[in-house]
């Protein structure tokens, strides 16, 4: 247990002047997981209108360390993580679900699936990420 909840995470994220610019929200904290969310704007697209690989990766990152957190507590640290785009990203919001798959008391090891939904709601898949976090407490 952490003592952190989705009002804390909420915080931490919006003390992220980056997570402010593309406009990302954490609906879903707790548990060995997390849910960031961003909506898919005009400005987070590359040039054939898809949003850039640049905020799939950011959201996956993001993503990955909260749900971390959940487990190792609030300071934690991306020690690496790999994204497989599966395909385009395209839709109204980007969804980033990142859940723990392993921990310990340094490190814990995440995946990420990311979503794109459209204005139905049905969801797609475009990629996968996983990721080693760390306790930066015990560094």
């Amino acid at each position: 247990m952490t003592g952190l909840d989705l009002e804390m995470a909420r915080k931490v994220l919006d003390s992220q002047p980056f997570s402010g610019l593309v406009g990302a929200r954490i609906t879903a904290f707790g548990d060995g997981g997390a849910t960031l969310e961003i909506d898919g704007r005009e400005e987070l697209q590359q040039q054939n209108g898809f949003l850039h690989g640049g905020v799939l990766a950011y959201a996956a990152d993001n993503a990955l360390t909260f749900a971390a957190g959940t487990t190792l507590g609030a300071a934690v640290l991306t020690g690496g993580f790999s994204i497989q785009y599966l395909r385009p990203a395209t839709g109204g919001r980007l969804v980033a679900r990142a859940f723990v798959v392993h921990s310990g008391r340094r490190q814990a090891v995440a995946r990420c699936d990311l979503f794109t939904v459209d204005g139905s709601g049905a969801e797609t898949l475009c990629a996968v990420a996983q990721g080693t976090v760390l306790n930066a407490a015990s560094s």
